[in-house]
């Protein structure tokens, strides 16, 4: 009898062990699947920096509302993977065109990251709002600051003619703020309008105005994009020499009369009419019609740079590659 009793509180005992060390181990596993994550990756935020410079000066980032606003840009940029890394790949191209130019005219050369956030060099971008080419200006912004824009010609889409442009207008806009920042924020959202809410608001940067969204992200986005491309790997972009896209030489006709028919005119160069398109961007129709006294020299892309090859692919900043 007295051995049954016992047998009976062993088994009882170890039944209630059981359930208790089940009931830990439960816990345990739980907490530990709820320690990995259900996605087969994942991401982190992005470190931000104490402060970062634009076009030579620092910006300071321990301001809550500018630390949070650069915050989204620069995750951004960084979780934009396939964006992001053709954004680096055109700049191979389009930046050894861009920067000597600001550099001509004395334009900071920050102002080329300028040109990817309005563009994403796209050399064939147009808005909804209809502004055109690398530096996006509209119709009568245009042809404020010089280009020609005709049913034959649209020079918002020619590189350097366009970039000289916009030039004029940062000129224009440092004459009136003497400061980078609101040149910028201006290029977006317009002189008029800065100057007036700096006024309105009392406040002496475009960094401290209420703007609408896309102005308020404008600036933002310019200095997000300017840390990833100084230092890609930082971020997680990789590139190899080969991804990059090359520059393509070209040589020039010079046209002082009209031409009829550009596809005939493109034959007669040994290229496609695409290709006499892509590297002319500007040239708008299947003609082109030249006033008297007038010229235009076109772009003829040579034949053997038509074709990839990975040994004439030159790099224009180091730091977008792996060494």
């Amino acid at each position: 009898m007295k051995k049954s009793k016992y047998f009976l509180f062993i088994l009882g005992f170890t039944l209630v062990a059981c359930f208790i060390i089940g009931l830990i181990s439960s816990k345990d596993i739980a907490d530990e699947e709820s320690q990995h994550s259900l996605v087969s990756s994942g991401s982190v935020s992005v470190v931000i920096p104490d402060f970062v410079e634009f076009c030579g000066k620092p910006v300071y980032l321990n301001r809550l509302d500018i630390r949070e606003r650069f915050d989204r840009e620069i995750n951004g940029f960084t979780y934009l993977h396939s964006t992001t890394l053709l954004y680096i790949k055109r700049a191979n191209r389009f930046f050894p065109i861009i920067e000597p130019l600001l550099k001509k005219n004395d334009i900071p050369s920050d102002f080329k990251y300028l040109c990817v956030i309005e563009s994403g060099l796209d050399t064939r971008a147009f808005s909804p709002a209809k502004a055109a080419g690398l530096w996006q200006f509209m119709d009568s912004t245009g042809k404020k600051y010089g280009l020609e824009i005709t049913d034959d010609v649209d020079e918002r889409f020619h590189i350097e003619k366009a970039t000289e442009a916009a030039c004029r207008y940062f000129k224009e806009a440092y004459d009136r703020y003497e400061n980078w920042i609101d040149v910028a924020a201006s290029y977006n959202a317009g002189m008029g309008r800065i100057t007036g809410e700096k006024k309105k608001q009392l406040a002496d940067s475009a960094l401290d105005l209420l703007l609408v969204s896309e102005t308020s992200r404008y600036i933002f986005r310019i200095l997000a994009l300017k840390a990833i491309f100084e230092n890609p790997k930082k971020y997680g972009f990789f590139l190899k020499k080969e991804n990059l896209y090359p520059v393509v030489p070209v040589r020039y006709v010079e046209v002082a009369s009209d031409i009829e028919d550009l596809a005939l005119f493109a034959k007669e160069n040994e290229i496609s009419y695409m290709q006499l398109k892509d590297f002319n961007v500007w040239l708008r129709n299947t003609k082109l019609k030249v006033n008297t006294g007038k010229f235009y020299r076109i772009a003829i892309p040579e034949k053997d740079h038509l074709y990839y090859d990975p040994h004439k692919i030159k790099v224009y900043d180091k730091a977008w590659v792996n060494r």
